[in-house]
């Protein structure tokens, strides 16, 4: 996506929001769930991931990456001891979605193979009030004339409209972790230009938050465009296995074709770096150990916000 986030906002009719939502931060700022607690395990999953784990002398991001985000979700399970209702939660590796939508008299569709979704037997509860809902008509989405807003998107012949988060397909009808809760993206190519930008990462992770709560709704309420009686939430956490983007994402209305009226909305921690490095040897400048090895400039408040998405519509 060229422009990024911007251009990903124009697409799905969302307005952004920077940093957390209230219903996140809340939880961040509440000393009773403990988030403290997990400094030194969070320190462990890292050097498992950048030290132990390995026969390297230094692994690649592509193994590290992958080790890093599997050992950080494990953490998050071990709340389930004092929250039971985190049980309920299924990881789903592999999955498809496709979700399709007009825009502005153009067919868009995402589809494709995509990362981990953590499904939940409860959707999460509205992030915005009704009154932040309505207040988004007053919101004008950036255009790009004379650029067209669909630049660099891939066109292709559509012979079925498809929207399906894939829980159908994976799973019998009836299967109770129905509900998306939160989307995982690994950007671990070894290559920088290989991977995505944080900027790219981030348009990515609006695009198949918003596919997957769209499908979800046509999934709930059918066909017809419409604001929703009950918005659809929807996370992202993405990770290059040392930076990392947090994201919630509101559905409000499936209206999508013109870019008047109600809007979606999206809120966006960009850019928090867990620790800023990972050193296999001791740096040795004139005899002398100028960096030791180890994990150095460790962020905890980065693992707080993981675990905090994580806890979202359960705490």
């Amino acid at each position: 996506v060229f422009a990024g986030v911007r251009q990903a906002q124009w697409l799905t009719k969302t307005k952004l929001v920077e940093g957390l939502p209230p219903s996140v931060q809340s939880i961040l700022e509440n000393p009773a769930h403990g988030l403290q607690e997990h400094e030194e395990r969070v320190k462990d999953a890292i050097s498992h991931a950048r030290f132990w784990d390995t026969t390297e002398v230094a692994p690649k991001r592509e193994h590290f990456c992958p080790v890093l985000c599997e050992d950080l979700i494990h953490l998050c399970r071990l709340m389930s001891r004092k929250y039971p209702a985190l049980s309920k939660r299924m990881l789903a590796r592999n999955y498809r979605i496709a979700a399709t939508w007009e825009r502005e008299s153009i067919l868009l569709q995402v589809r494709g193979l995509n990362g981990m979704l953590m499904n939940s037997m409860a959707p999460i509860p509205p992030v915005a009030s009704k009154e932040e809902i309505l207040a988004t008509k007053e919101d004008v989405l950036e255009t790009f004339h004379p650029i067209l807003p669909t630049i660099d998107l891939q066109e292709v012949n559509v012979y079925k409209e498809l929207n399906d988060t894939g829980i159908a397909c994976r799973f019998r009808d009836g299967y109770p972790y129905s509900h998306p809760h939160t989307l995982f993206f690994l950007e671990s190519a070894n290559i920088r230009p290989d991977r995505f930008r944080p900027e790219q990462l981030r348009a990515k992770m609006l695009m198949f938050a918003f596919g997957n709560a769209l499908a979800k709704a046509k999934a709930l309420y059918g066909n017809d465009p419409k604001v929703l009686e009950q918005p659809i939430v929807v996370q992202s956490i993405g990770t290059d296995g040392q930076l990392f983007q947090f994201m919630v994402f509101q559905l409000n209305t499936t209206d999508l074709v013109s870019s008047d009226g109600i809007k979606n909305l999206v809120w966006i921690d960009s850019d928090q770096k867990l620790y800023e490095a990972a050193q296999c040897f001791p740096k040795i400048k004139k005899r002398v150990v100028v960096k030791p090895a180890g994990i150095h400039g460790f962020q905890p408040d980065t693992f707080k916000k993981f675990l905090a998405l994580y806890l979202h519509g359960t705490v």
